[in-house]
């Protein structure tokens, strides 16, 4: 007996080992639905600068799980399902509720309806991509507004701004600022992936220079410098494919836009 269990403790490590770090993406992924969680109940209570922190920390556990997962290689289709459940509430409700006790309130009833078709858009955003991922798609681009770009529209807006809207006029704004990215993420405008623009990583120093930069601006003048980011990734993909479209030449495919051949008949209209 005692030459048998130092045998199975060995055995067994290896299985342990592999165990532990299968949970260590899905630990990221409750992370950022404890965000999600966290934003909505900071929004209730009216303290709207950590809300909208809460929801720029979920974007980065978001990145985080899914690099963990590739690096090492622990995918599973539990966490594939699990990540879109968690970025529903992280970028689809938390962003609604708080962008309604934050400046859709003077609406009533308009504010509120302008939230759901946001939850809804984000919800149908995600589903769309796990759909998407198991078809030939060019890894570069996301088919329709990235719903944690969407939600960094919103939590930066009200970062920059935590007073909020106090009248009818004022309030419009924010429906603006609510069902714009809801209608970007059910387009096929083709929003590029960060992850995968080539800066000069590996030929140069100027990708580690740019980051150095960029840091340097958010712990200068976080509230400008993250609200600059989120409008201009927005804008650009707008502003790109506007300009595919004037170029575009009959017959041709509009860049941005994804050949009718990638879309299944259910997700044309998204």
């Amino acid at each position: 007996m005692r030459e048998r269990r130092p045998r199975r403790r060995r055995e067994d490590r290896p299985q342990r080992f592999k165990r532990g770090v299968y949970l260590l993406p899905s630990m990221f992924t409750v992370a950022n639905l404890f965000c999600g969680y966290g934003c909505v109940v900071y929004a209730t209570k009216q303290d709207f600068d950590m809300a909208a922190v809460l929801i720029g920390i979920a974007m980065i556990l978001d990145t985080l799980d899914g690099f963990v997962a590739r690096l090492t290689k622990t995918s599973s289709a539990f966490g594939v399902q699990l990540d879109s459940l968690a970025d529903v509430v992280s970028f689809g409700l938390a962003p609604a509720i708080l962008a309604f006790t934050w400046g859709l309130w003077p609406l009533n009833r308009l504010g509120w309806a302008a939230g759901f078709i946001y939850l809804t858009a984000a919800a149908m955003r995600l589903a769309r991509f796990n759909i998407q991922t198991t078809t030939a798609i060019d890894k570069r681009y996301f088919v329709g507004m990235p719903s944690p770009a969407a939600g960094g529209v919103i939590a930066s807006t009200i970062y920059l701004f935590p007073e909020g809207p106090q009248d009818r006029q004022t309030a419009l704004l924010a429906l603006v600022m609510v069902v714009l990215p809801a209608l970007l993420m059910v387009s096929t405008i083709r929003f590029r992936s960060v992850k995968a623009i080539d800066v000069g990583w590996h030929r140069s120093y100027f990708g580690l220079f740019f980051v150095a930069v960029m840091l340097a601006l958010i712990a200068s003048h976080p509230r400008i410098a993250l609200v600059t980011m989120a409008y201009t990734y927005t804008v650009g993909a707008i502003v790109a494919w506007a300009v595919a479209r004037i170029r575009k030449r009959p017959g041709d495919a509009v860049a941005g836009e994804l050949p009718a051949s990638e879309v299944s008949p259910n997700e044309g209209g998204l």
